[in-house]
């Protein structure tokens, strides 16, 4: 990208210096995106100055820093990411403006030109003052020694001044733009808080929010801590991010830092040194990030990370949005944490930790669905015998204790994909699919055979009798009817043994 900048042939006069500055004026006010600023303030300092050269610093005073954020050299604009101490700079050391008329290798940080023996040699600059802060410098450049002069640099010194004004008004807007989109952001994951209890929407939504309101953001994601110091990530987005699923450890890492002292972390330079969990590596090729942690209660549940392909480190505006966000995801974690607990307590039998009969009504529905398209569903009601018996002998807590022993022989059988419930008292229900009617039968061979081998069932001589009901379409239309089959069929073995017959 070029342009060719109209420049005077004489000095401007006092009268022109007050009409160029009052154009400038007019033109850099009505300038409000900080790029397109930094481009008008060359094109107008062009008009008057001699700018083979020309470059905008802008100072970080915090961390001493400055950056080049614009770079003209023979009008072409070129990018380039320059960083030096502010300190070293006289312009930003002392606020005052500087004039040097030849040899300017000597006393400039940032000299133009495409070799040693074609470089600018006369320069001046002049310092962004804006209520008494210096936020970076303006300086123009000459491949002519001696082009400049007082009365340039006094004029240049005007065009900084009302450059800096414009420049804060710039961050002004683009603060209050970015606060109504991060109240447009909050708003719509307060939304999604309020819609649903899945924290992966709310999570989902604050990714979103991160990209948008972070400045160069690559990319965002939300780590959720396992109890085993593993951290998942949960959500993320932006490009290269880390997939869903990704595992790492936190030890040795500033990750580790973010749980166990519950506090942000800023990574600088994200190539230095084990900044970053191993597995992540592969999804961050350099740049600065920040992690902060989602705290539910006293305790870091989570870490949720930016990074950004920018040298020039993540700061304080970064982190505090990161932390807001962070206190919105952390509220979700926490509803959803809140909600499976109770959604646990009101599916969960107290005594045995099985699924109860509302559990096992909602899991039946689904499958009955599942077994009019085809898939194979049995039932398999489970009684124990003699166990009004057996407490009455012992006493209620020991028949606690056999209903528990009984849960975990079912527990221990049974496939993580198919359902076991407490019916109610000394009933119980296995729910199985996809098995053969020799599955279901190997299935209770199992459970009776680990039932005698159990030191609270065998002592208390606690038998087991079952019935089975396999899914019929044309018979069975609720899931009440898959155990009614079952439990017509339990009756029928019950009656076939008290007559002396064999199960079969």
């Amino acid at each position: 990208m070029s342009s060719d900048p109209v420049r005077t042939a004489a000095k401007p006069s006092i009268a022109d210096r007050y009409r160029v500055l009052l154009e400038v004026g007019r033109t850099l006010t009505g300038t409000l995106t900080h790029e397109e600023l930094y481009r008008s303030i060359y094109e107008e300092t062009s008009r008057v100055l001699e700018a083979d050269g020309f470059y905008i610093s802008l100072f970080d005073e915090n961390r001493d820093e400055a950056t080049i954020v614009f770079f003209a050299d023979r009008s072409e604009v070129k990018r380039t990411d320059v960083t030096y101490r502010g300190s070293d700079s006289p312009v930003l050391r002392t606020g005052e403006a500087s004039l040097v008329t030849d040899r300017l290798e000597t006393r400039s940080l940032l000299i133009l030109g495409d070799d040693a023996t074609q470089v600018t040699r006369s320069g001046m600059s002049a310092p962004l003052r804006w209520k008494g802060r210096t936020l970076g410098a303006v300086s123009v450049q000459s491949y002519q020694p001696a082009a400049f002069d007082e009365v340039d640099l006094e004029l240049l010194q005007g065009i900084a001044d009302l450059a800096a004004v414009a420049l804060e008004n710039a961050r002004h807007v683009a603060e209050l733009d970015r606060k109504r989109r991060e109240a447009e952001q909050v708003e719509q994951i307060g939304r999604a808080m309020a819609s649903s209890l899945d924290p992966q929407e709310v999570l989902a939504r604050i990714i979103h929010a991160v990209l948008d309101l972070v400045e160069n953001a690559r990319a965002a994601s939300v780590w959720l801590i396992e109890p085993d110091r593993v951290a998942r990530v949960a959500a993320s987005g932006g490009s290269p991010a880390p997939p869903v699923g990704l595992e790492a450890k936190l030890r040795d890492s500033p990750f580790a830092d973010v749980a166990e002292q519950a506090r942000p972390v800023t990574l600088d330079d994200l190539r230095a040194g084990p900044m970053l969990p191993d597995p992540l590596r592969e999804y961050v090729s350099g740049g600065s990030g920040v992690a902060v942690p989602l705290t539910v209660g006293d305790e870091v549940a989570g870490i949720l990370f930016c990074d950004s392909p920018d040298d020039r480190p993540m700061g304080d505006d970064e982190e505090k949005i990161l932390l807001r966000l962070a206190s919105q995801a952390s509220v979700a974690l926490g509803n959803a944490r809140l909600h499976a607990s109770v959604q646990s307590l009101s599916l969960t039998d107290p005594l045995t930790l099985l699924a109860n009969r509302r559990h096992l009504r909602l899991h039946l529905e689904r499958e009955v669905a599942a077994a009019r398209r085809g898939r194979s569903l049995h039932a398999v009601l489970f009684d124990l015998d003699q166990f009004k018996q057996f407490n009455d002998t012992y006493g209620h807590l020991a028949g606690d204790k056999a209903l528990q022993a009984f849960a975990d022989v079912l527990r221990a059988e049974n496939r993580a994909m198919n359902l076991v419930a407490r019916f109610g008292g000394d009933e119980f229900v296995s729910i199985l699919t996809d098995s053969s009617e020799e599955g279901i039968r190997q299935y209770i061979e199992r459970v009776l055979s680990r039932v005698r081998r159990d030191p609270v069932l065998a002592s208390g001589d606690i038998e087991v009798t079952w019935g089975i009901s396999v899914f019929d379409a044309h018979t069975m239309l609720t899931p009440d009817d898959v155990i009614e089959a079952a439990d017509a069929d339990f009756y029928r073995r019950k009656e076939k043994r008290s007559r002396g017959g064999h199960e079969g």
